[in-house]
């Protein structure tokens, strides 16, 4: 595996996969998009300048890749060995939304994944998009899939974190082999 491509909603655990897959494969680049994306103070970047940078980074020869962005996954799905596809629970996401925001605010923990200027904030926007990710977004990403012509050997869908344990021990031993 060369390129690992990490998707699923926010909250899911994403990022902390990324990080201990990167424990793992030290010599694969670790590629957080939120540190891509996010310029400080939240703020966005056009879509063409997005598209552009998220080109470039498909491009390198091997990455670990976290981040949701559908509106980029037609681009980096193809190029992506494998794909771990978080689909947990919507309560479950939630929570853990909402505990990295209180951990951050009370400063417990720091996000080594995001852009610097952009604090963790309560924003009921993002907790919308948590709230109807599993009904909006999961179909769209999944119809994707459908018509970029995956292949479904490449796709695993991560539903727990028992399933998260395994996959990271059972990658774990291989690589000591």
């Amino acid at each position: 595996m060369q390129r690992i491509l990490i998707i699923g909603c926010s909250g899911a655990g994403k990022s902390t996969f990324a990080r201990r897959l990167h424990q793992i494969f030290p010599q694969l680049e670790l590629i957080y998009l939120d540190r891509y994306y996010w310029r400080p103070g939240w703020v966005e970047p056009p879509k063409e300048e997005w598209e552009v940078l998220v080109k470039e980074l498909i491009t390198r020869e091997n990455w670990i890749m976290d981040g949701g962005y559908t509106g980029t996954i037609h681009l980096r799905a193809p190029r992506a060995d494998i794909i771990y596809f978080f689909d947990f629970p919507t309560w479950l996401c939630l929570w853990r939304a909402l505990k990295r925001i209180i951990s951050n605010k009370l400063g417990l923990a720091k996000r080594p994944d995001m852009t610097e200027g952009c604090p963790e904030r309560f924003d009921w926007e993002f907790f919308h998009f948590i709230l109807i990710y599993n009904q909006k977004y999961k179909p769209r990403i999944l119809k994707i899939f459908q018509d970029i012509d995956l292949d479904p050997q490449k796709l695993v869908y991560v539903k727990n974190d028992r399933e998260v344990r395994q996959i990271l021990s059972k990658l774990s031993a291989e690589s000591r082999n």
